[in-house]
């Protein structure tokens, strides 16, 4: 029997490192190639909820999670405008770690499984059979007339109602949720106009207009500089794996709207359903086309239903609709925001 193929991932971030540990751990050859450095902080809503927390799990991480200083969210409490909603236990607990911990976490774990880790080290050729892209969003400066950006910060003294907290606003949302050590991650989407090219600060945004809840809750917050992170060009409209020449697992497949809180579980499940097939192709017993068509085939299986429904809860926020009467019944009822929940999982 021949010596498996070596697989290549592009990207150490949560997919390309837990798809390696999941390749390592089948005892297949895998080098990971990452442009930064670990330990690094993320914009990252930092919660892990779904079907992430059960991958986690089947690869022995969870327990390193919560050894890590990973802690369980279990309430949610949404605010809009003067409305919000009562405080809801999450079907589920979710996790949740600084991405500053957990990367560096996965980082040390894949290495100690035997993969090779190449820090500092930016792909510069073409992604030829055996090289997954886990590199990433693809760069959309402007969609469908916006200009879409994501913002992080830590924070100390911060009260909140709940284990995560969303405020919704005409031209964003920020979610609070809970870390170790009495700290709380600060993690908002915001939108601009294509055309307009003012600057404001990044902590002004994520503080929220004066006279919000948010802004009142960040009033006598102590923010962590160190941790403060931006990102632009993000595009989220569903993307389809079945319409991409490469393997592409996390962002460099698709993103998922952020008020979901389901984008790190989608990053890890995406390296579970590539794992099997690539460890086909390493052992020889699939071709590289009928590993991809398998991969694409599984996450748009797994994906597509999800998206949509996030791609509906995405148009909601930014909806007039949700600052009206009526939009205000749709905010409170607890039977809208559990479906939306179970639909986006």
């Amino acid at each position: 029997m021949s010596a498996p193929k070596p697989i290549k991932i592009v990207g150490g971030g949560l997919a390309g490192l837990t798809l390696g540990i999941a390749l390592r751990k089948k005892e297949i050859p895998v080098t990971v190639c990452e442009a930064g450095n670990y330990p690094r902080h993320r914009v990252c809503g930092e919660f892990v909820s779904g079907r992430g927390l059960e991958i986690l799990n089947a690869l022995g991480l969870k327990e390193k999670f919560l050894d890590a200083g990973a802690i369980e969210a279990r309430s949610s409490i949404f605010f809009s405008g003067n409305s919000k909603s009562s405080v809801r236990q999450l079907p589920s607990p979710a996790l949740c770690l600084s991405r500053f911990v957990m990367d560096k976490l996965l980082a040390d774990e894949f290495q100690r499984l035997g993969g090779e880790l190449q820090i500092g080290a930016r792909w510069q050729n073409d992604f030829f059979d055996g090289t997954v892209r886990a590199s990433g969003r693809q760069l959309h400066p402007i969609e469908n007339g916006w200009r879409w950006f994501g913002l992080k910060v830590h924070a100390r003294n911060v009260f909140t109602a709940a284990d995560l907290e969303m405020h919704v606003f005409t031209n964003g949302y920020v979610g609070i949720c809970k870390l170790a050590g009495g700290e709380v991650n600060v993690c908002g989407l915001f939108r601009r106009n294509g055309s307009d090219v003012s600057q404001q600060n990044g902590f002004d945004l994520l503080r929220g207009n004066p006279g919000t809840i948010l802004h009142e809750r960040l009033a006598r917050a102590e923010f962590d500089e160190n941790s403060f992170c931006s990102v632009a060009g993000l595009s989220l409209q569903p993307q389809h794996a079945s319409e991409k020449s490469e393997v592409c697992i996390g962002d460099a497949l698709t993103m998922i709207p952020p008020v979901t809180g389901n984008g790190m579980s989608l990053a890890f499940e995406s390296a579970q359903l590539a794992a099997e097939p690539l460890a086909a192709f390493s052992r020889g017993e699939i071709s590289w086309v009928q590993a991809r068509q398998k991969i694409a085939r599984a996450c748009d299986e797994s994906f597509s239903r999800r998206l949509r429904w996030a791609n509906w809860l995405q148009r909601l926020m930014f909806s007039p609709l949700l600052r009206t009467r009526p939009g205000s019944f749709i905010f409170q009822s607890q039977t809208v925001w559990g479906m939306m929940f179970a639909r986006t999982r």
